[in-house]
């Protein structure tokens, strides 16, 4: 693994050198996070927090509602990063604005019982919830969402793809990282910024780990972090999608290998009537 997790962070920004580094700079920035929250918790954004795809409601804002052949036909598997890329310098020269872009990302619709979730979360005691986004979408999109919604001051940490408006108005998409892993995309693997952020938390708190880690997705790029899950750990896959299905496949290949409980959920209130039963344990 070549690049740190730290380095691409949207809380604080991003910084050209290492961890040390990262973490000198965000002293200057900022106040280093509270060491006394119990329970960790990630949340992945497309088809989790949001009920679609964030990359495909740009298609919405592009001539005629739909993008050329030609350019969707430059997809290549496992390089959706660099796709996507040529898809918003597409909109940027047909004359898309940012604010077309910002006002088309607000617009997107929560998950079933998502808002009740993100309103649970905000009412429990400073202490008991420790809340990340990791996500393959960008920071562009999520920070423009989440703070529409007013969710933005739950989350400790964003890790996605950094984004930025240019002086000509493009959305300008970057990589998040590179990696090692096979099973994920070429730009991110969420298994490492998982691992890596425990593990640079578990240091922050003198070694005093997390009364439990849980994790809430949907996609396949969701399970490849949940195996990193511990036994007393809780996995959060939306029922019947892909992060769901491949759980329930090495379940089956492999009895025991899934270490973590499996929640499946429909809606944010199933997440919120776990978390409920977790709170009242000692």
């Amino acid at each position: 693994m070549r690049d740190s997790v730290f380095n691409c962070c949207v809380s604080p920004p991003h910084p050209t050198g290492g961890v040390e580094e990262h973490h000198q700079q965000r002293s200057r920035a900022q106040a280093p996070p509270p060491n006394d929250r119990r329970f960790l918790i990630f949340f992945d954004f497309d088809e989790t927090l949001v009920d679609e795809c964030s990359d495909d409601s740009m298609v919405t804002v592009a001539p005629g509602g739909a993008l050329p052949g030609w350019l969707k036909d430059t997809y290549r598997p496992g390089c959706y990063n660099e796709y996507m890329q040529r898809v918003l310098a597409y909109l940027a020269e047909q004359g898309i604005t940012p604010a077309d872009i910002r006002g088309t990302v607000e617009k997107i619709p929560p998950c079933p019982g998502i808002p009740t979730l993100m309103h649970f979360l905000l009412s429990q005691p400073s202490r008991d919830f420790e809340v990340i986004c990791v996500s393959d979408a960008n920071s562009v999109f999520i920070e423009t969402w989440l703070q529409h919604q007013g969710f933005r001051p739950l989350f400790l940490r964003i890790f996605t793809n950094p984004a930025h408006f240019d002086d000509n108005g493009q959305l300008q998409l970057r990589p998040f990282h590179s990696h090692e892993c096979l099973r994920c995309p070429a730009n991110m693997c969420k298994a490492v910024v998982v691992r890596q952020y425990v593990a640079q938390r578990m240091r922050e708190r003198g070694g005093r780990p997390y009364q439990k880690v849980l994790y809430v997705g949907d996609g396949a790029n969701d399970f490849c972090p949940s195996i990193t899950l511990s036994p007393g750990d809780i996995a959060f896959p939306r029922r019947d999608f892909p992060m769901h299905k491949l759980i329930q496949e090495m379940e089956e290949a492999k009895p025991g290998e899934f270490k973590a409980s499996v929640v499946p959920w429909n809606s944010g209130e199933d997440v919120i009537n776990t978390l409920r039963k977790i709170l009242e344990r000692p």
